[in-house]
């Protein structure tokens, strides 16, 4: 038997480099402000199109990276201070520095700048930032006459963004309730925060959450994977295969039929994985807003609604000589003697 090996694209792509391309020129204004003088990266062509820029920022793109870069510098060098300005302890460091958020004496009140005080300006820079990238998406999308899925997908990760810097700490009264700026802290925050509240992996919203991340991978998988399988029949032009039968199209939608019994088109596949991907962050943030301000406990919410077990005193925290409330009340710190 001879093996023939074949051109496999799952690493490689063609690159195909000529004059770079500029774009459309509907109006005239948006061409007049593109910059940076498009040119090719070979590296770049490995992840996606080699051609880079050219760049449209307008005024909500400048505004943007500029709050940006001050909200950068201000965790950076507040990091950088905590390892007295030096700069190899820093970079040793760096997965362990944090710029925390005020502590809880303080309220909703404005802290002083070595207590919180930087951590609220930051915020509100890294808020500008966000909000304004947000409303260059919409504006750009307008411009272009194309649909504002883009924005409202990116809509689904501010508003998890939102809850966790704004709208829950506001709702419990501290901004303590907030984030640190960090690595590790960030991670340790996200511990903390589960067991301070009885494990929120009994969460409902996380466990949908969880879902739709786990499904929105396993859909861009099969549809990457299909399309690049098909790409030596011209599948990487979708649109284009609806209406050419025989080729990359029905091949893909025949495989999927008799896989699974029936296929996606070429549109619904994305709005499937558009709705997974969005779903992710918007059931994860309904379930961070209800943490503490509605429930206080997972664990004792599922048992009572009957989504997780209830165990009783010889298999319960009793048989170790914890008291139950005790246990869940310091998470696990103190117990009863």
């Amino acid at each position: 038997m001879v093996w023939k090996v074949e051109y496999q694209n799952i690493f490689t792509q063609t690159q195909v480099q000529g004059t770079p391309e500029w774009g459309m020129n509907d109006n005239g204004r948006m061409m007049e402000e593109r910059a940076l003088k498009p040119f090719f990266s070979s590296l770049a062509g490995w992840l996606g199109n080699a051609q880079i820029g050219p760049i449209y920022l307008g005024w909500t793109g400048l505004v943007s990276a500029a709050t940006f870069i001050i909200a950068l510098n201000i965790v950076g060098f507040n990091m950088l201070a905590q390892v007295n300005w030096s700069i190899p302890e820093f970079i040793r460091q760096g997965f362990w520095l944090a710029l925390e958020p005020p502590s809880p004496e303080y309220g909703l009140r404005i802290p002083p700048l070595y207590d919180g005080g930087w951590y609220i300006i930051a915020s509100f820079f890294l808020l500008v930032s966000v909000m304004t990238w947000w409303a260059r998406s919409w504006l750009l999308a307008k411009e272009q006459k194309m649909g504002k899925h883009v924005f409202w997908a990116f809509g689904s990760a501010i508003w998890l963004f939102l809850v966790l810097g704004l709208f829950r700490p506001v709702l419990m009264g501290s901004w303590s309730e907030a984030v640190p700026y960090g690595i590790f802290p960030h991670l340790d925050w996200t511990t903390a925060f589960s067991i301070r509240y009885g494990n929120l992996y009994y969460n409902p919203f996380h466990c949908l959450s969880i879902v739709f991340l786990y499904g929105s991978v396993l859909l861009f998988a099969m549809h990457g994977g299909t399309i690049l399988a098909v790409c030596r029949y011209g599948g990487d032009r979708e649109l284009e295969q609806i209406v050419d039968r025989g080729t990359a199209s029905e091949r893909a939608a025949l495989f999927w039929r008799w896989t699974m019994g029936f296929n996606a088109t070429m549109e619904g596949i994305h709005r499937w994985a558009w709705w997974f991907a969005v779903l992710t962050p918007i059931t994860g943030g309904i379930g961070i807003l209800l943490t503490g301000t509605v429930v206080d406990n997972w664990f004792i919410w599922a048992q009572e609604h009957h989504f997780a077990p209830s165990y009783d005193g010889a298999y319960g925290y009793e048989a170790y000589g914890y008291s139950y409330e005790g246990f869940i009340g310091q998470g696990g710190a103190e117990g009863g003697e």
